[in-house]
């Protein structure tokens, strides 16, 4: 049996310098090495947490606490607050979650799990931190919450992103007037938030939704936040009767 021959063709013999002057349409239709390559796909929305954290050293974090329950116990009580917080929320598919940390230079720090995201807070005021992880996250609806509030729970966030889904702002209320989560749909673009905001008073959620008076606001459950040794002692109440229900 005869031995069949093979001969390159022209176009594959071609010299990659003519093949690159031949029309487009030749290019288009076998391939330039560069043109075919299949892409991965970009994931160009998801829906971002940010919780607020601070490294839980004493005399950093929960100091209104601190000055009636003492240094030790509010260390204590954020400590264990903040590691549950992430521990419920944090690996949720439903979401992205990034640890926004204070201080900067901690940002590497050991205290939380390491395959979840870090991102610096900056400096300024709370809103002025805030309003940052609003303008820098990568594409998609953020909600920001705190790392101190034992009662959140993963229904809690995916009713947040879920009511982004027809409204511009999400906010959930504290029993103190203030604010335990806020979050921004952020089409077409982020919304200044802070602007005059009264921090750490009363009037903290109503400045903050003066904000958005022509926008629509959504609202989520209203939750207690954890300042004083009457709160942390009805968290304690709360605690107890949540494990006894487990048993």
């Amino acid at each position: 049996m005869a031995t069949p021959s093979f001969r390159l063709s022209r176009l594959s013999a071609t010299p990659r310098a003519q093949w690159n002057n031949r029309p487009c349409a030749a290019r288009q239709q076998f391939g330039d090495g560069r043109r075919n390559v299949p892409r991965r796909r970009v994931r160009t929305w998801a829906r971002h947490l940010v919780i607020m954290v601070k490294v839980p050293e004493a005399g950093r974090v929960k100091t209104r606490l601190a000055r009636e329950v003492g240094t030790v116990a509010a260390t204590a009580f954020y400590r264990q607050a903040s590691a549950g917080l992430i521990a419920r929320l944090g690996h949720d598919p439903r979401w992205t979650t990034h640890l926004a940390v204070a201080p900067d230079t901690a940002a590497r720090a050991a205290c939380w799990p390491l395959r979840l995201a870090r991102r610096q807070q900056g400096s300024g005021d709370l809103g002025r931190r805030m309003q940052a992880q609003l303008d820098r996250m990568p594409p998609g609806p953020v909600v920001i919450i705190g790392s101190d509030c034992p009662a959140v729970r993963a229904s809690d966030i995916a009713a947040a992103f879920a009511a982004l889904g027809d409204a511009d702002v999400v906010v959930g209320p504290a029993e103190d007037g203030g604010y335990w989560l806020i979050g921004e749909r952020r089409t077409p673009k982020p919304l200044p938030a802070f602007n005059g905001v009264r921090w750490s008073s009363e009037n903290a959620l109503t400045d903050t939704l003066a904000n958005f008076k022509n926008y629509r606001v959504a609202r989520v459950r209203t939750v207690s936040d954890v300042d004083t040794a009457a709160d942390l002692a009805i968290e304690g109440h709360r605690g107890s009767r949540r494990i006894r229900g487990a048993g």
